[in-house]
């Protein structure tokens, strides 16, 4: 049954993300999921073969370059990205043969009809290998942008973006904390079914390695699991997967018993969940998201999990609804954002982001937070969050807000661990950048709406 080729259904990943704009966190999970026969040792080459691939992209593009007359741009997609993986696997993955890559890499031109070009990819290849212990990277005393893009593999606006704003030092420990991540699940119990300590049982007993967080009892990080969607605890509802930023919107929230809360952009529906468990199911929470499928993956997890105080609805945020006007104890909005933080996680954001993009993405998100805003009752709660980094989709959004609208910050302090806690969290927000390999990048603030 097993006669599949990891190496080309890696290729076909490649290709599909880095040339036809697909999400590699989601073509990897599909492909996982349509070959979930491949042995755990097979789906963890795929991944870190793919993901290294595309995380090293422009490194990669530059050492292919430095070796070959025909310059990456310029390569037929197929050739180029066969190329990229092949020098992946020889400058980072020890346990690869450099000879296996080459010939590889070979085999594969040949069974996708570029026969052709066989010799060339041999021996680009076979150069860089023969070489790869004296390779000249760009000089940082010449173009400092351009060795930080290089070496880092980050495009040259963002790495001046975060040189301007960070400063060079702290530039370049972010751009080392994006290539530094854990490969650690972050999941939340639901202690509404079983107590934390219960839970952890449970996926001990099924051979799950759990690591209990120090910022938050009910959060665990999981390893050494084969499939996720295969652990019983994942299954039956006890869990649910969710990161650290994720988990610290709803506590920030602080969401009791009967409040009417709106999660203005819900899917997957981890902060309504969240919100459902911390007031024992007794809230009641409008879980909305823009389209069918958006909603259906709340549905699932509420199916899952049991936590059936959360409706849920189809409806862009963008769009007012004068239905809420005033009634809403909280508004969560985490709106969609650039999403710097994650670029450990999600490394083809760095290569799809545009200066225009970001620019536009401010224009949705203050429309999403003025209907979010108008919703919330004098002296509710509204909470503004995004995964990334970038000052004008995060303080300058909320500098917006209390410019032009009856709010007022209230200090978080007390809500979040005391370790990245700073001045700031006194003014109503934190912004937390990677760092290495322990959270991502994200932003959270919370706004009381004035009684007058």
């Amino acid at each position: 049954m097993n006669s599949v080729n990891i190496r080309e259904l890696a290729l076909d990943v490649l290709i599909e993300v880095m040339e036809h704009g697909g999400f590699s966190h989601v073509v990897i999970r599909q492909t996982l999921r349509k070959y979930q026969y491949l042995e755990k040792q097979e789906r963890s080459f795929l991944t870190r073969l793919t993901e290294g691939t595309i995380e090293y992209a422009l490194y990669l593009d530059y050492v292919i370059d430095s070796f070959s007359n025909t310059k990456v741009k310029k390569m037929k997609p197929l050739i180029r990205n066969l190329l990229r993986m092949s020098v992946y696997q020889i400058l980072f993955m020890d346990a690869v043969p450099d000879a296996a890559a080459c010939n590889e890499a070979v085999k594969i031109a040949i069974k996708r009809n570029f026969g052709p070009l066989k010799g060339f990819v041999n021996g680009v290849l076979r150069n860089i290998s023969r070489n790869k212990e004296n390779l000249t990277m760009p000089n940082a005393s010449e173009d400092l942008i351009n060795a930080l893009s290089v070496e880092y593999s980050m495009p040259q606006w963002l790495v001046e973006k975060f040189v301007v704003e960070l400063g060079t030092v702290e530039a370049s420990k972010l751009l080392k904390a994006f290539l530094s991540h854990n490969k650690r699940i972050c999941v939340r119990c639901n202690t509404h079914k079983a107590s934390v300590d219960e839970i952890v049982k449970m996926l001990e007993d099924e051979g799950v390695t759990v690591t209990r967080s120090e910022s938050y009892s009910e959060a665990l990080y999981i390893e050494d699991f084969d499939y996720l969607e295969r652990i019983p605890a994942f299954e039956e509802g006890y869990i649910q997967v969710q990161d650290m930023s994720s988990i610290m919107v709803a506590c920030i929230a602080s969401p009791k018993e009967n409040d009417f809360i709106i999660d203005m952009c819900a899917a997957p529906g981890g902060k309504s969940l969240h919100m459902a468990d911390i007031t024992k199911n007794k809230a009641k929470i409008l879980a909305r998201d823009v389209s069918e499928s958006k909603v259906a993956f709340i549905e699932d997890n509420i199916e899952r999990t049991g936590l059936d105080c959360i409706e849920t609805e189809v409806w862009d945020g963008t769009v007012a609804d004068g239905r809420y006007t005033d009634k809403a104890d909280i508004v969560v909005a985490d709106v969609p954002c650039s999403g710097l933080g994650v670029i450990s996680k999600k490394p083809d954001i760095k290569y799809k982001a545009t200066e225009d993009g970001l620019k536009e993405l401010v224009k949705l998100q203050r429309s999403i937070c003025e209907n979010a805003l108008s919703y919330v009752k004098p002296g509710g709660i509204f909470v503004y969050s995004t995964c990334t980094i970038n000052k004008d989709e995060n303080e300058n959004n909320i500098k917006w807000i209390l410019d032009n609208f009856d709010y007022e910050p209230i200090d978080i302090s007390g809500y979040i661990p005391k370790k990245i806690s700073n001045e700031s969290t006194t003014k109503g927000y934190i912004q937390i950048l990677p760092d290495l390999g322990n959270n991502d990048g994200f932003f959270i603030a919370k706004l009381r709406r004035k009684n007058g």
